[in-house]
């Protein structure tokens, strides 16, 4: 998807000369700076292109209005923020979207059989569901760690806590999910 948008380079170098205002080019130094890590955060958390377009888009688009179209103090930190809690607003929509299905069509998830388990799209769905559902300051360093790949220190300066700190809550996170992958089999 990423490879789409550097392939239009001449369509950015035109829109960042000719339509944009000056007070807003650093959206687009910004979306070039970190969008190739924000969509691979977004891609691992979601898992489909129209759900990572969807976010990223609403990403920029609340930077872009950011406090009358100020320019955030610290931009990365503030983006994958956003992103995130975009990308969770979504999977929890899901979640409730499929709560709302007849009992008919969710009766067939309930069943355990072999070919489940073996569905590696199924046991992503429910991983996703499952950080969906994790507190907030341990969704935050579950998905800037192990989603987004970012360095411990990285994550503390982003979140305002300590390294320590990251890694304590990483481990309540994995613990808390083990259990509740644990149940859904």
């Amino acid at each position: 998807m990423f490879s789409k948008a550097i392939s239009y380079g001449s369509v950015w170098d035109y829109a960042a000369s000719e339509s944009i205002v000056e007070s807003q080019r650093w959206i687009l130094s910004t979306m070039q700076k970190y969008g190739q890590e924000l969509v691979t955060m977004l891609w691992r958390i979601l898992g489909n292109e129209q759900d990572v377009c969807d976010a990223y888009q609403d990403t920029f688009l609340q930077l872009a209005h950011f406090e009358g179209g100020q320019k955030p103090e610290h931009v990365k930190a503030y983006v994958f923020r956003v992103a995130n809690n975009v990308a969770v607003s979504m999977l929890r929509r899901r979640i409730a979207e499929r709560n709302r299905l007849p009992m008919s069509v969710t009766a067939g998830k309930a069943i355990s059989s072999p070919v489940k388990e073996l569905d590696s799209k199924y046991l992503q769905e429910t991983l996703r569901d499952c950080i969906a559902q994790l507190p907030e300051h341990l969704r935050n360093v579950i998905t800037l760690r192990d989603l987004a790949e970012l360095p411990y220190p990285q994550i503390g300066r982003i979140l305002g806590i300590s390294a320590a700190t990251a890694r304590v809550y990483r481990c309540k996170a994995v613990q808390l999910l083990a259990v509740w992958m644990s149940k859904e089999e």
